[in-house]
């Protein structure tokens, strides 16, 4: 059953334009900056936007494994997944660095990491697995990704991750994946959404040569075949092609939107679970922006499915939310220049 969204606030985005239009620079000057600034204000319904200060911009990663990385469609082993999520843990992943550069926290949840990290403190491990659903998502070629109960499990875990991250106060959400074999997936996801063949959204992921790029569609058409009539309804294309991450984000998507808080999506896995929310809660999208295009060819037709333009083009692929996470400081700048330059009627105020 969909649930639909309310919009951002209609008010307070005519009114964040009419101060836009009305600041201190050229008409169309701050271009791109100034639309940001406006959606941010109608998402806060707020005017000026309310600035995104310490603690208030949270990445969430949710990381899993796919039974279909066993079957030739990625450049790297599964096991790099637990290895990487072992990475995050220390800060020095990618993703780390650069939420460290943009004042971003940044969570890393276990939903279906084929690996128990036993080698672990408990401490860590605990909440780290804490909305753990599986050992790894079939291979979704073969079978289904999911069970419905572990699609349900995965999907609550996503809202209550999103609720937990509101009541720490964040302002402004982002969402990271991290799992070897996850660009078949989440192709699959825009595969069903857009009634598209395996052809039109396969990419090279991690960096497949020609000939993985093409084992990796003939496993795509497979698992598209394999699961027919049921990608028209989107729970149960998760259940067939996705996985327990990817359903967490989409779990963490849909809440997000509901309770009214902004989202800055990543790259494919990201923008795939955005299409897959907006399938599940119409008008979820208003929530949303793109924080940047990444190289695979499925991101790019569900943003334009979905009416978004990535904030940046830097050829980026290694997903983690590495791109939402450089997008940042661009939001913030939208807000500042909102919040900060002086409206032209101060400067030029009308004679007595």
């Amino acid at each position: 059953m969909s649930v639909t969204v309310r919009p951002p606030s209609e008010t307070a985005r005519a009114a964040a334009a009419e101060r836009l239009a009305g600041l201190a620079t050229p008409p169309g000057a701050l271009g791109r900056l100034g639309e940001l600034g406006v959606w941010l204000s109608a998402c806060q319904d707020a005017v000026p936007p309310r600035p995104l200060g310490p603690g208030t911009v949270r990445l969430v990663i949710f990381a899993g494994d796919h039974g279909v990385a066993a079957h030739g469609v990625s450049a790297f082993p599964p096991a790099i997944t637990g290895a990487m999520v072992r990475t995050f843990l220390t800060g020095r992943a990618g993703v780390s660095a650069l939420a460290a550069a943009h004042d971003v926290a940044v969570r890393v949840l276990d939903l279906g990491v084929d690996d128990d990290l036993a080698d672990l403190p408990d401490d860590v491990r605990t909440p780290l697995q804490r909305f753990k659903v599986r050992r790894g998502s079939g291979a979704l070629h073969l079978e289904d990704a999911l069970s419905r109960a572990e699609l349900e499990a995965a999907l609550d875990a996503g809202a209550a991750v999103a609720a937990e991250e509101i009541a720490a106060g964040a302002g402004l959400l982002l969402t990271g994946d991290m799992g070897i074999g996850n660009t078949t997936a989440a192709a699959a996801l825009v595969a069903a959404a857009l009634d598209l063949p395996a052809a039109a959204v396969v990419g090279r992921g991690t960096g497949i040569d020609n000939d993985g790029l093409t084992r990796k569609t003939e496993v795509l058409a497979t698992a598209l075949d394999r699961a027919g009539h049921r990608l028209a309804d989107p729970h149960e294309t998760l259940a067939a092609v996705g996985s327990a991450d990817l359903a967490a984000t989409v779990g963490f998507l849909v809440a997000a939107a509901r309770a009214g808080v902004p989202v800055l999506l990543d790259g494919l896995m990201s923008v795939a679970c955005a299409l897959t929310a907006e399938r599940i809660a119409p008008g979820a999208v208003a929530w949303f922006a793109a924080g940047h295009r990444s190289t695979e060819p499925a991101q790019s037709l569900a943003l334009e499915r979905l009416g978004l333009e990535p904030l940046l083009d830097l050829g980026l692929r290694l997903g983690e939310g590495s791109g939402a996470v450089a997008a940042v400081p661009v939001v913030r700048s939208a807000v500042a220049l909102l919040r900060d330059v002086a409206l032209l009627s101060e400067l030029l105020p009308e004679e007595a």
